[in-house]
């Protein structure tokens, strides 16, 4: 597998990505919370990508695998800055958006700072929109409230890694970018997939995503006892059919 490269934002961050030529719109993919472009679904998408010709992104962001900077350094702003400057950077025509959990967020976020003529489609994988609020802060009991406003951080469990440390400024700055409550205009088509056994992110909140949001071609499919990582070979082939035929949508 070739290398990754690096470029640099317009706030100084050296972000690691692998771009693929192809025809367009170009494939975007946004990695989850503490996750990176080396994934299971980013790298089967890349290479579906590369099979069916079509242009392929996939990135760090920082604090994230191989970008620069520290994790607990960073918020939603910080990496929805990256995704934005991502890109516009690397992509000079429209993109498809696919976002898996905290990327579906980005996603989402995207759609409303991008020109309207970039964004020509978007997939999501058990997105998580405004999880610092609804899911961490919702989720902590007085001792951590405490003590994230004490110490500026808390660290939780994780099912899939070391433990998470959230801090103080993930979770006030997450509260400026919420997108579940004002209008979410999704002006293409759009397709959120969701798995019923999803322990990380409740089915609840793709139904609740699908009911707020607005556009004239959204669907979810509710894919039964698929967990959060919705990485088997069954779950991976509904990403390449659900982004194949919002690609299709999008040149029609």
């Amino acid at each position: 597998m070739a290398t990754h490269r690096y470029f640099k934002t317009a706030q100084g961050r050296e972000l690691a990505y692998h771009h693929s030529e192809g025809t367009g719109p170009a494939i975007v993919f946004l990695s989850g919370f503490k996750s990176d472009m080396q994934g299971t679904k980013a790298v089967h998408l890349e290479a579906w990508a590369r099979r069916s010709g079509r242009a392929f992104l996939r990135f760090d962001y920082s604090g994230h695998g191989q970008s620069s900077g520290a994790f607990t350094d960073g918020c939603i702003s910080d990496w929805s800055e990256d995704a934005v400057a991502a890109v516009t950077h690397l992509i000079d025509g429209p993109v498809i958006l696919v976002g898996s959990s905290m990327g579906g967020w980005i996603a989402l976020l995207l759609a409303q700072r991008l020109e309207q003529t970039k964004v020509a489609g978007m997939v999501t994988v058990a997105a998580a929109p405004d999880f610092t609020e609804d899911s961490m802060w919702v989720g902590f009991d007085d001792a951590e409230r405490s003590d994230l406003q004490r110490f500026g951080q808390v660290v939780l469990p994780s099912d899939y890694d070391e433990p998470y440390v959230i801090t103080r400024r993930l979770i006030e700055d997450g509260r400026q970018n919420l997108v579940l409550r004002a209008p979410l205009a999704l002006p293409f088509a759009v397709r959120f997939l969701q798995g019923t056994a999803d322990k990380a992110v409740e089915m609840s909140v793709a139904l609740r995503l699908l009911e707020h949001a607005m556009g004239p071609d959204m669907q979810l499919t509710l894919v039964d006892g698929a967990d959060h990582r919705f990485s088997d070979d069954v779950c991976l082939a509904l990403i390449e059919r659900a982004v194949a035929e919002v690609a299709l949508l999008a040149a029609s």
